[in-house]
């Protein structure tokens, strides 16, 4: 099985510091996706689980030797330098995978690791090593408060913050851009469902629904993109556009008319297939 990791750092505009983690990160580095309104990149990474776990620490290391938290400032909600650590069961060709056996150990022993050798606390999500499960909002909101670290310090680092480790299947991220602040703030929290998360958000002049599509084989780009632009209507405004943050598995895209892929902002070379067999 191939292990995907969809490292997000809080830092979206210095592009000399971005190049130095993509170098850090090597080969099983398949895309590098920058944002300096949201002020944040993701870099997802996918392969064998030994070099994606050295992969994922050394873009740690170099983050949180370099980055400092608290002149932070963006769009996106964030806890850390190092903000998002999921790691993800992946079956290329194949619809995402629910079963998440084989990245909770990976995801723990990097929990461990981060908070042991950098000195920053940890918070699992995903299933839990004592049952049950945490949601990444959960993290969000109840950092330090309800939710307490599962592993290092009971504070955050004083400039890197806290980072989130999670177990989870494969999601799309995926921003539709809207006419307004106004309209985007009153159609986020009506998309909102067990299928997918979103947030109303002004990023640069412009103001987008930011959606995360957990369950992407359910509700997948084409769908979210339709009840936003209907609800946009609904509100007053309109549709202005979407992009893709990082990748989408191949049979998601394959699911989606390719007519409408362009109006989508979507494309065969966004697949993780794709981009594992330019690697190979």
């Amino acid at each position: 099985m191939t292990i995907e990791c969809v490292v997000n750092l809080s830092e979206g505009r210095d592009q000399g510091f971005l190049t130095q983690l993509a170098e850090a990160a090597g080969p099983v580095l398949l895309d590098l996706h920058r944002d300096p309104d949201h002020h944040r990149s993701v870099f997802t990474l996918a392969g064998e689980a030994e070099p994606v776990t050295q992969a994922v620490q050394a873009l740690a290391r170099a983050s949180v030797a370099g980055l400092d938290l608290r002149p932070h400032q963006g769009a996106h909600p964030r806890r850390g330098v190092v903000d998002v650590v999921p790691f993800v069961p992946y079956i290329p060709g194949r619809l995402p995978s629910h079963d998440l056996h084989a990245v909770i150990a990976l995801r723990d022993a990097f929990a461990r690791w981060m908070s042991a050798t950098l000195g920053v606390p940890t918070f699992l999500y995903g299933p839990l090593p004592g049952g049950g499960t945490r949601t990444l909002p959960q993290v969000r909101w109840d950092a330090f408060g309800k939710v307490p670290p599962d592993f290092g310090p009971r504070q955050p680092h004083p400039t890197a913050g806290a980072t989130a480790v999670g177990a989870r299947s494969v999601l799309v991220a995926y921003n539709v851009w809207v006419s307004s602040l106004e309209v985007a703030r009153l159609v986020a929290p009506l998309v909102r469902g067990p299928a997918v998360r979103a947030l109303g958000l002004a990023v640069g002049e412009g103001a987008q629904v930011s959606c995360n599509l957990v369950d992407p084989a359910q509700l997948g780009p084409a769908q979210a993109y339709d009840v936003v632009r209907r609800l946009a209507e609904e509100a007053g405004g309109a549709v202005a556009g979407a992009e893709l943050v990082g990748l989408l598995p191949e049979a998601v895209l394959r699911a989606i008319p390719g007519s409408r892929w362009t109006e989508l902002g979507l494309s065969t070379d966004q697949t993780v297939e794709a981009r594992l067999g330019r690697a190979a």
